[in-house]
């Protein structure tokens, strides 16, 4: 691999700060250089600012575009099996999610599909998914399971989120499936007993996950659930309070989870416990938008109480069927009143603390893996204003391009 030379960088944002997580007013500081160079080596950043170029790198020529680190998107659902159009054309015509699901549609509509579809079926699809992430300027991504729903098929999709190189989070306890309704206790057996023991053995998530929400998961089975992944060495991540206020915000705080999830209804109680145990919360407001509703979670309350607010897309074939952090990044200053800095800080550095890689990537400094982007403006604002716009020139991870146009 040639060494590269980043040059003419009209701004180069590096993220440069403190080796943690960035709160309040942290998350305005961006470290940008203007007219800036990069060196990369050996798939890593070696200098940033304005070092001399040795022989033998590649020069590319940003041409006074802005470049910045890659988005670290720290909540989808990416391996699936078709789509769920005709409920998006259902809630066009007044249904809601709830109703929804509650006709046998949603989650357990994708299970069904994803059930039936191949390993190589879903990695195809998968790749094709991959592909409009890179063109976002993404390029690290968590990627759950929860389409399966039995111990096989859920194995099947973590073998395809490893495959395609995305950080693994199990989450057996996204729904309870058609055999188990009504019987949601026995299905939280099934996934102690024998989803979380066979995912640890086989080694292929890093993170558990659970849908907490008293029609699915209440908080007893969730503890319980939690516990036993704690108990396999897994991390825990919990979707929280996005449907009602169930104290699952309490809960991932009780249970020292990595994060907490949606948080659309969580309040000031729910805020204060995040911050006590420091869990860091992911907003995903584009499906709050996907699914027409108006109660965002209170992005700025949990900055000004310090927590390390993430932003991710929550890409699934339901509720966010989009995997564009750059649309996100426009919903979090348009409706969540997110300064486009901050913003930004919660698409890179805290979202790698998020995901436990915030001393590999998620900024542009010396020794971390050279994941980059070379948007096509002149100002990192102009990437949430100029809203729909892919701005991703060219896509590199660990110095390799991936993507350009």
């Amino acid at each position: 691999m040639r060494p590269l030379a980043v040059v003419n960088c009209g701004q180069l944002v590096t993220l440069a700060g403190p080796a943690r997580p960035r709160v309040r007013e942290e998350m305005k500081e961006l470290g940008i250089v203007a007219n800036g160079t990069m060196l990369v080596r050996d798939g890593k950043i070696e200098a940033t600012g304005e070092p001399s170029i040795p022989p033998g790198y590649e020069i590319v020529d940003a041409a006074g575009r802005t470049v910045l680190p890659g988005f670290v998107d720290a909540h989808t659902h990416p391996v699936f099996a078709s789509n769920r159009v005709d409920e998006y054309e259902l809630r066009a015509g007044g249904a809601s999610y709830e109703e929804i699901a509650a006709a046998g549609g949603g989650i357990r509509s994708t299970v069904r599909k994803t059930r039936a579809a191949t390993e190589d079926e879903l990695f195809d699809s998968g790749v094709r998914y991959r592909s409009w992430f890179h063109r976002t300027g993404t390029t690290t991504i968590e990627g759950k399971s929860g389409y399966g729903l039995t111990l096989e098929d859920e194995l099947k999709m973590l073998r395809v989120i490893r495959r395609l190189d995305y950080v693994p989070t199990f989450l057996g306890a996204h729904e309870v499936p058609d055999e188990y309704r009504g019987r949601a206790g026995a299905y939280a057996d099934l996934v102690v007993n024998e989803m979380l023991p066979a995912v640890a053995r086989a080694g292929l998530a890093e993170y558990c996950d659970i849908f907490c929400e008293p029609k699915v998961f209440d908080a007893a089975m969730a503890r319980t659930i939690l516990t036993g992944a704690r108990r396999h060495g897994f991390q825990l991540r919990v979707h929280a309070d996005q449907l009602t206020r169930s104290g699952a915000a309490e809960l991932a705080s009780e249970m020292h989870a990595v994060t907490a999830d949606h948080l659309e209804q969580t309040d000031a109680a729910g805020i204060a416990a995040l911050a006590q145990a420091q869990v860091q919360p992911v907003l995903l407001p584009a499906s709050v938008y996907t699914l027409g509703s108006k109660r965002f979670a209170p992005a700025r309350a949990m900055i000004e109480a310090g927590l390390a607010v993430v932003l991710a897309t929550d890409f699934n074939p339901g509720s966010s069927p989009t995997p564009s952090i750059p649309f996100v990044l426009s919903i979090a200053s348009t409706h969540m009143h997110m300064t486009p800095a901050e913003a930004l800080t919660s698409v890179t550095i805290n979202a790698a603390y998020s995901l436990g890689r915030g001393a590999q990537i998620g900024s542009l400094e010396p020794g971390k893996q050279a994941d980059f982007v070379i948007h096509d403006v002149s100002d990192y604002r102009e990437i949430p204003y100029f809203a729909g716009i892919e701005s991703a020139r060219a896509t590199y991870i660990g110095g390799q391009l991936v993507y350009s146009r």
